[in-house]
C-alpha cells in the first residue's frame, strides 16, 4: 500500500515531488483497475500543488460526496453525469491541505446495501465490503494512499476490515457532513482510508486541524475492555482469531486487558439502530422514494419501505434510547480508555452479491464514538480488529490502535 508518511516524507527530502507521487498512483490504478473497478471517475488533468502539508498526496473520493469538476452519481442511475459546482467542506478542507482529489471511488446506491461491481484487491471473488466499497479496495490495492469514505452502519469499518487498510470513522460530525449525500442525519459520518493507523490519524489531525490527534500517546498501562458483543451472534473463527491476536499485542505492549460484557442498554440500543437507519432514509431519500421508486435497486427499496412503515413515536423512542445508551457507555469509559472488539464477522465473505454484514458496527455508529480499523497481519483474506475511544477522544483511540497495530508487526 501506499503510505501517506513515507510520500510526504520522501517529497520533504527531494527524492520525489508532488506530481511525481501522482504519477505512481497513476501507474498503480493502470495496474489494477481494470479488475479492481474501484473507480468512477478519474481526474486526466487535475491542479497538483507543490505546497502543503498533504502536496503529492492523491485521495478517493466516495461517489455521495461531492467534488467539484467530477461527477456525483451516487451510484445510482437517476444521478448518472451529475455534476455538483462546489466541494464538500471536507474535500475544500484538503485541497486547502495540498491534496489531489484524483478519483471518484465507488459506493453502493445511496451508500445502503446494493452491491457495486468493485471486487476485493485480495481476491476477485471476495466482496470489498461497503458501502465504501471503492474507497477501502483503492487503498487496500496501493492505487490511492488516502480515500474517504461514510459509515451510517458499518460502510468504514468492515471495508477496512475486507481490504486489509487501516481505517478510521471519527467521533460524530468530527469531519463536517456539509456537501455529503445525507442517508441518515443522525448517524451518517465521514471517516478516512489510509495504509497504517498512522497514516489515518495523520490525515485526520490535517482535516480537522487538530494536531494533537497525531501526537497523543497511550500512557504506560491503557486500560481496554475487550468486548464481544454477545447480542451481535458469533463471529467466524478466523475474526475470533484475529481478535485474540490483537489482545496478545496489546499485552505485550503493556496494556491492561479484561473482558467486558456491555450492560443491557447497549444491546438494546444496537437493537434500534435499524429503526432509525431506516425511518431518516426513508425521508432522505424522499424525492427518489416518491417519484422514482421503481428506478432504485432492490435492498434501497426494502430498507425504504421498512422505513415508511415505521411510526414517528418508535422512531422518537429510538433516539431517546440512544440518548441513554450513550450515558452509559460514557460512565464505562470512566474505566476504559479503550475497547477491543471486532470489525466485521470474519474475512470478506466468498460472493459479489453482498457487501457484508454490519452487525459489528451499528451500535458504535448509534453511539457517535470513534472507531479506528487495525489490520491483523498473517491470513491470505484479511481480517482487522476495531478499538473504539470515547466521544471526542479521537486521539486516544488512534493511539490505542497503534500501540496493537506495532504489536502485532513485532
Amino acid at each position: 500500500m501506499l503510505s501517506i508518511l513515507d510520500l510526504r516524507a520522501r517529497i520533504e527530502a527531494g527524492t520525489l515531488t508532488p506530481s511525481g507521487a501522482i504519477d505512481l498512483c497513476r501507474a498503480a490504478i493502470a495496474a489494477r483497475e481494470p479488475e479492481l473497478r474501484a473507480l468512477v471517475t478519474l481526474d486526466d488533468n487535475p491542479a497538483i500543488p507543490d505546497s502543503g502539508p498533504l502536496a503529492g498526496i492523491a485521495v478517493g473520493v466516495k461517489d455521495i460526496i461531492d467534488s467539484a469538476g467530477l461527477p456525483s452519481q451516487m451510484g445510482s442511475s437517476l444521478y448518472a453525469g451529475w455534476q455538483p459546482r462546489g466541494d464538500a467542506s471536507v474535500v475544500a478542507r484538503l485541497k486547502r491541505l495540498g491534496a489531489v482529489a484524483l478519483a471518484k471511488t465507488t459506493t453502493t446506491a445511496f451508500a445502503s446495501s446494493d452491491p457495486t461491481a468493485t471486487v476485493n484487491p485480495h481476491d476477485p471473488g471476495h466482496t470489498p465490503g461497503g458501502s465504501s466499497a471503492g474507497s477501502a479496495a483503492a487503498v487496500g490495492a496501493g492505487m490511492l494512499p488516502l480515500a474517504l469514505g461514510t459509515q451510517t452502519a458499518g460502510s468504514v469499518i468492515r471495508p477496512a476490515s475486507y481490504c486489509g487498510c487501516a481505517a478510521v470513522k471519527p467521533s460524530f460530525r468530527l469531519i463536517p457532513t456539509v456537501g455529503v449525500k445525507t442517508y441518515s442525519w443522525a448517524l451518517d459520518t465521514v471517516g478516512l482510508f489510509a495504509a497504517g493507523v498512522a497514516d489515518v490519524a495523520h490525515a485526520l489531525a490535517l482535516v480537522t486541524g487538530r494536531p494533537e490527534i497525531d501526537r497523543a500517546e497511550t500512557g504506560s498501562a491503557p486500560r481496554i475492555g475487550l468486548v464481544r458483543q454477545d447480542f451481535a451472534e458469533a463471529p467466524e473463527p478466523a475474526a475470533d482469531a484475529a481478535l485474540n491476536r490483537a489482545r496478545q499485542a496489546a499485552e505485550r505492549s503493556g496494556a491492561q486487558v479484561a473482558d467486558l460484557t456491555l450492560p443491557p442498554e447497549l444491546a438494546l440500543a444496537w437493537e434500534r439502530h435499524r429503526i432509525i437507519q431506516n425511518y431518516e432514509g426513508r425521508l432522505a431519500l424522499a424525492w427518489e422514494y416518491d417519484g422514482h421508486r421503481d428506478a432504485l435497486p432492490p435492498r434501497v427499496r426494502e430498507h425504504l419501505d421498512a422505513g415508511a412503515a415505521i411510526e414517528a413515536a418508535e422512531y422518537d423512542e429510538a433516539r431517546r434510547h440512544g440518548h441513554r445508551a450513550r450515558r452509559v457507555l460514557k460512565g464505562l469509559f470512566a474505566e476504559y480508555d479503550a475497547i477491543l472488539t471486532f470489525s466485521a464477522p470474519g474475512p470478506a465473505p466468498a460472493t459479489l452479491a453482498s457487501t457484508g454484514d454490519p452487525r459489528f458496527n451499528q451500535l458504535w455508529t448509534l453511539m457517535g464514538v470513534p472507531c479506528v480499523n487495525v489490520p491483523v497481519p498473517g491470513e491470505r483474506l484479511p481480517v482487522g480488529v476495531q478499538v473504539i475511544g470515547r466521544f471526542g477522544d479521537d486521539a486516544r483511540a488512534l493511539a490505542v490502535a497503534r500501540m496493537i497495530e506495532s504489536g502485532l508487526r513485532g
